[in-house]
């Protein structure tokens, strides 16, 4: 799987632009402020229908400009599948493969899989809970499409209890009334949990191994890894993958929670509320690694998502942003050796000299939001 083309209109500091990228390695070289981001960025946003920099679309549309248009022609199975998507902050995006609308943007995840490096990753192993969760959700939608249904029924439920207890604890006292409609929101916050709590859990029991695997590689012998997923279920959750069980725990969870999220106005128990805890050794990540050993765990991770998603068929397009930059020169050439073989790679750097020798490949130069292929 690659992307042949990519072109872009009004998309961040964009105009317009079109380009004809080849298999195997492209770097895209400037300055910091060029523009380099942007493209793998709407690659990126292609795959997941989601931004790695930015939580709402706003951003992504040019200044001055009311809609950006995006897109791919992705080479797969011996085909090329041409998508186009149009993204309208405010208003419902459009998505088309082939010339034909799709009733839904949602439709298009699937047909291009991407896996991201980025500095923001280091947030992997030292930031908040929320980013692994968000690694998780993603890299399960990006396995199985199906899973962007649950995310978004667990969310638009979520959204609504919330609601509900925040309107409920400001009267103070909550009517007959209330209590009922929240039962019902109840109901359907553990069916849409417990399949996202079980998906999760069954994701990290894959995981596991590749961790271990791509961890020993990334740091020379830095020794075994672990991950474990902490549920705000309580310590008697069973964490198998078994959504009867899960939302058996999460219903009772709720009900001993029920007095203090009606006096906080918020819900305190569910998958938004977990935690994917990270191991080197006996000890936990964050408090205890030091900043390469937070890298080698956050690359490795990426890492291990990568192995998981070409096991299931159609390898990946690996995105590169900027993360050499960020990287001593071991672990530089390390990633370099292990990313090297992939169908294709797309690399950000701001000098030549940022991008290792065993990546060497087609370059494009970025300045000014123009893209000029050198080479």
């Amino acid at each position: 799987m690659h992307v042949s083309r990519l072109a872009v209109t009004d998309f961040r500091s964009y105009p317009a632009v079109d380009l004809a990228i080849p298999p195997g390695v492209s770097s895209f070289i400037g300055p910091n402020g060029q523009g380099k981001t942007n493209l793998l960025e709407a690659v990126g946003y292609i795959a997941t229908l989601s931004s790695h920099r930015v939580a709402s679309d706003g951003p992504l549309v040019r200044l001055g400009a009311e809609r950006a248009v995006l897109r791919t022609v992705v080479e797969r199975d011996g085909r090329s599948i041409t998508a186009e998507l149009e993204i309208n902050p405010g208003r419902a995006n459009r998505a088309r493969v082939g010339g034909a609308p799709l009733p839904r943007p949602r439709e298009l995840l699937g047909l291009l899989r991407t896996v991201l490096f980025a500095p923001e990753d280091l947030a992997l192993a030292k930031g908040d809970p929320a980013e692994r969760r968000r690694f998780l959700d993603d890299l399960l939608v990006a396995r199985a499409p199906r899973y962007a249904a649950v995310r978004a029924d667990y969310d638009r439920v979520l959204k609504q209890r919330n609601a509900l207890l925040k309107s409920a604890g400001v009267t103070r006292h909550s009517s007959g009334a209330d209590l009922r409609t929240l039962d019902v929101w109840d109901a359907h916050l553990t069916t849409a949990g417990a399949a996202l709590l079980a998906a999760r859990i069954e994701l990290i029991e894959a995981l596991r191994p590749l961790l271990d695997k791509n961890y020993d590689t990334v740091s020379r012998g830095g020794g075994p890894t672990g991950m474990d997923y902490r549920s705000s279920l309580g310590p008697d959750a069973p964490l198998v993958p078994d959504r009867d069980l899960l939302a058996a725990a999460f219903t009772a969870a709720l009900s001993e929670q029920r007095s203090a999220e009606l006096a906080r106005g918020v819900s305190l128990v569910g998958p938004h509320r977990d935690d994917l805890w990270l191991r080197i050794g006996e000890l936990p990540v964050r408090g205890y690694a030091s900043h390469g050993e937070c890298w080698s765990l956050a690359l490795a991770l990426r890492l291990a998502g990568y192995d998981l998603l070409r096991a299931d068929g159609g390898e990946p397009v690996l995105l590169l942003d900027d993360v050499f930059a960020e990287l001593d020169s071991e672990r530089r050439e390390r990633l370099a050796e292990l990313v090297g073989p992939a169908e294709q790679v797309l690399i950000t750097a701001a000098v030549p000299d940022d991008v290792p020798a065993a990546l060497a490949g087609a370059r494009f130069d970025v300045a000014g939001s123009e893209v000029r292929r050198v080479c």
